[in-house]
């Protein structure tokens, strides 16, 4: 079915109607207004980030950014959340909801990992109010996490009715925070 005729259709009207295949379902329109949402917010950080650290000359932050160590266990989660994706994928393929089960734990695994790599930090002295580059590092995975959180949440519900239309949004929506994660890690060791 075409954009236009999309568009321009009316169901409310009697005759002939587009099969139901065509259509993109309700969720899948939602993940997708919901990923243009989420790309805006995560990109406005991104730019904020940037700009800040960007600071410079006749202004009072020039020495107060002070990137954080880059411990073994940063490395560990992101190929946690990078196996918990390709679970995913496994699971939308093949709709296997073992896949699925194992992508979800990995990803409750990636929140554990998060949780002790902010200990991490913390025991090492890198508090949130210590220094902007800090502030940014604790937002921007606080926020990362509340999407695999919420990811979960899904999850349970789709695994709960074995329905796997949903699971394949699922899996989308897990490459997609995979793909946000990837470049919050790449800004955070490369700033």
């Amino acid at each position: 079915m075409s954009i236009l005729a999309r568009l321009t259709e009316k169901s409310w009207e009697p005759g002939e109607q587009p099969v139901e295949r065509e259509r993109p379902s309700a969720g899948t329109v939602g993940t997708l207004a919901y990923f243009a949402v989420a790309t805006v917010m995560f990109t406005l950080l991104v730019a904020a980030y940037l700009m800040r650290m960007g600071l410079h000359g006749g202004v009072d932050h020039v020495h107060d950014w002070k990137p954080m160590p880059h411990p073994p266990l940063l490395w560990i989660n992101t190929l946690v959340l990078i196996a918990s994706s390709l679970a995913w994928e496994g699971a939308r393929r093949r709709g296997d909801i073992r896949a699925a089960i194992a992508g979800a734990a990995l990803g409750m695994l990636f929140l554990a990992g998060q949780v002790l790599l902010w200990q991490h930090y913390q025991a090492a002295g890198y508090y949130l109010s210590t220094n902007p580059a800090n502030a940014f590092f604790y937002l921007l995975t606080a926020l990362h996490g509340l999407h695999i959180v919420g990811g979960l949440v899904a999850a349970g519900r789709a695994l709960a009715a074995a329905n796997m239309r949903n699971v394949a949004l699922c899996a989308i929506y897990w490459h997609f925070l995979l793909v946000i994660w990837l470049i919050l890690a790449a800004l955070l060791l490369l700033t």
